[in-house]
C-alpha cells in the first residue's frame, strides 16, 4: 500500500506540538485538529509515526468516513469498506469505539452491528461462512460524533505513552506524552540545565534526557503493526536504524530529586531502562529547601496537586514554601503543571504564560516563568514575603 490516511489522537491542548513533531519527520499532509492530527503516508510514515512521536496517543488508519443515523446505515457503511486490504482471513478484529452527540448513542449495539458487517464483508471476500479469526490482532475503532461515523485500524497496541519503561503499578500520574509535551514547551534543546524537584518516578528528566539525545522514544517497545501481514518487517528495522543514527551524543545536565528514596530508586531503573540513566543524577531532596543546583536553568516539575480537601491544603502550602524558596531565582526559568486554580496566588507570582493542558481527566494550567521580568521583588528577603493576591474582578 502506498497511499493510507492516519489519525493521530492527542491529549488536548497537545495537538499543535503533535503536528509539528510529523512535519519535522518529513511526514506529508499534516493537519491539525481539535483532539487529533491527520495526516498522509505509505507504511514507513505510519512505522515513523509510531517509532518517533513523542506527544501523540497513537496511529490510526482511517479505514472510512460516513454518516449514520440509523444501524443500517452504519452497517452498510462497514460493509462497503474495503476491509479485505487489511486484515486477512485468520486475523483477529475486535471491535471498540465511542459515541458522542449522535442518534446511535449505545456503544455496545454499535460495536456488534459494525463486528457483523465486518464479518460479512470479510467472510465474503474470503469465501468462508466461518471466520477463524486465530492469527494476529486488528484492532478495529470507531468514533460516532454528531452522527459522523470514522472507521479505524489501530497500529499502535497499547498507547504510545507507555514508552516501555516505567512500571505502571506505581502511583506516577504524569503520562510520558505529556511530561515530552511540557519539556517541548520550553524550547529545551539539551544545553541548559534541568531540574525537576518532584521527580517521583523520573518521568520528566527521562523525557528531558530522551529529547536532549534524540533518542525515539518507541526503540524499546513493540507495535500492533509490527505482526501486520501487509507491512515487510524490513520497514520497522529500516526507521529502527535511521531513529538510532540521528541520535546525539554529549554532556547534559539534567537532575531529579524527591523527597522520598523509594521514588529516587525507582526513577534510577526506570532511567536505566530507558537507556539514558548515564546522563541524568538523581538525589534526595527536600524542593522547598535545597540547594539550586547551578546558577541557572529550568525547572520544569509536576507537584502534588491535593484533590481531596486536606490534600489539598497541604498542596497549598508546599506552593507557597516553593515560591518563597524560589523568589531569587532570576536565573531560572520556571515551568509548573497543577490543577490548583489559584496557584499563582499561593507561588506569590503571577506566571508570564499559561496553557491549558490535561493530565488525564484532570483539568490542569501549565504556568511558565520565564524570566522575562528580571527585577526582584521588593520588601522582605526570601521566605517573609507577603503572597501575590488575587485582584478583585
Amino acid at each position: 500500500m502506498n497511499h493510507l490516511e492516519f489519525s493521530v489522537p492527542c491529549l488536548f491542548g497537545l495537538e499543535g506540538l503533535a503536528g509539528d513533531e510529523l512535519r519535522r519527520l518529513n511526514i506529508e499532509n499534516v493537519r491539525v485538529e481539535n483532539g487529533r492530527v491527520l495526516f498522509s503516508g505509505d507504511e514507513a510514515a505510519l512505522a515513523k509515526a509510531n517509532i518517533c512521536l513523542r506527544t501523540g496517543e497513537r496511529v490510526l488508519i482511517v479505514l472510512a468516513d460516513f454518516k449514520a443515523t440509523t444501524y443500517e446505515e452504519l452497517f452498510q457503511g462497514v460493509y462497503h469498506t474495503n476491509l479485505e486490504d487489511y486484515i486477512p482471513k485468520e486475523g483477529v478484529f475486535p471491535v471498540k469505539g465511542h459515541c458522542l452527540s449522535s442518534q446511535l448513542m449505545s456503544v455496545p449495539d454499535c460495536q456488534a452491528i459494525i463486528k457483523k458487517a465486518a464479518s460479512k464483508r470479510l467472510g465474503e471476500k474470503y469465501g468462508l461462512n466461518w471466520l477463524p479469526e486465530t492469527g494476529a490482532k486488528y484492532q478495529l475503532q470507531f468514533s460516532i460524533m454528531n452522527d459522523r461515523v470514522q472507521l479505524y485500524l489501530d497500529t499502535s497496541g497499547p498507547g504510545l505513552h507507555k514508552r516501555g519503561y516505567r512500571a505502571y503499578g506505581n502511583d506516577a500520574p504524569l503520562r510520558e506524552t505529556l511530561a515530552a509535551a511540557m519539556v517541548q514547551l520550553t524550547h529545551y534543546r539539551g544545553r541548559d540545565f534541568i531540574w525537576d524537584p518532584f521527580c517521583g518516578s523520573g518521568t520528566i528528566p527521562i523525557e528531558a534526557a530522551m529529547i536532549a539525545r534524540n533518542k525515539a522514544p518507541g526503540m524499546f517497545r513493540r507495535f500492533s503493526g509490527e505482526a501486520f501481514a501487509w507491512i515487510d518487517p524490513k520497514v520497522w528495522g529500516d526507521v529502527r536504524a535511521e531513529a538510532r543514527d540521528r541520535e546525539f551524543r554529549g554532556e547534559y545536565h539534567i537532575l531529579g530529586s524527591d523527597n522520598d528514596p523509594k521514588c529516587i530508586s525507582l526513577a534510577m531503573s526506570n532511567a536505566r531502562k530507558a537507556g539514558v540513566g548515564d546522563i541524568i543524577k538523581f538525589q534526595d531532596g527536600d524542593a522547598t529547601k535545597m540547594d539550586l543546583p547551578a546558577q541557572s536553568g529550568v525547572i520544569i516539575c509536576n507537584p502534588p496537586y491535593g484533590q481531596r480537601m486536606m490534600e489539598q491544603k497541604t498542596a497549598q502550602q508546599l506552593y507557597a514554601a516553593l515560591g518563597r524558596h524560589l523568589r531569587y531565582a532570576d536565573g531560572w526559568k520556571k515551568y509548573i503543571i497543577t490543577s490548583e486554580p489559584e496557584f499563582e496566588h499561593f507561588f506569590g507570582k503571577r506566571a508570564d504564560k499559561k496553557r491549558k493542558l490535561y493530565n488525564g481527566m484532570i483539568k490542569c494550567d501549565y504556568y511558565m516563568y520565564t524570566g522575562n521580568d528580571r527585577k526582584k521583588p521588593q520588601g522582605k528577603p526570601a521566605g517573609q514575603g507577603k503572597p501575590y493576591n488575587k485582584p478583585n474582578k
